[in-house]
């Protein structure tokens, strides 16, 4: 279920935002594909005590062990992204502004949790 959203230009790459989004969240395992597979982002989830399940770069000089196991669960971050754009207006992004954007997927999110919670 989605738990922190930030909304960025299309150009940026997710990595640059992942501490930020995870900054206060308690967890033990972080969960992530090789895009999410930086030197910062291992770094802070060791220092708080997460356990980093990324598997690593090809192009990475040692290669780092992480339970398949573990991200074999990954689908399920890719399945709240799904519910999310099942609403077209987010999918397609059809507002004018950052602000509605924002509120639209605050929308959808309250409704996602009122599923679980009900």
């Amino acid at each position: 279920m989605p738990v922190n959203i930030k909304i960025t230009a299309g150009t940026v790459a997710d990595c640059t935002q992942a501490i930020e989004l995870i900054t206060g969240i308690a967890a033990e395992n972080l969960i992530a594909d090789k895009a999410f597979d930086t030197d910062a982002i291992i770094e802070y989830a060791k220092s708080n005590n997460i356990t980093v399940v990324i598997p690593p770069k090809s192009n990475r000089k040692i290669q780092r062990e992480y339970d398949k196991y573990l991200y074999k669960l990954r689908h399920l971050a890719e399945n709240a992204i799904m519910w999310l754009k099942q609403w077209r207006g987010i999918s397609t992004r059809y507002t004018k502004t950052t602000k509605s954007f924002i509120a639209a997927v605050h929308i959808r999110c309250i409704f996602l949790w009122a599923r679980i919670l009900a």
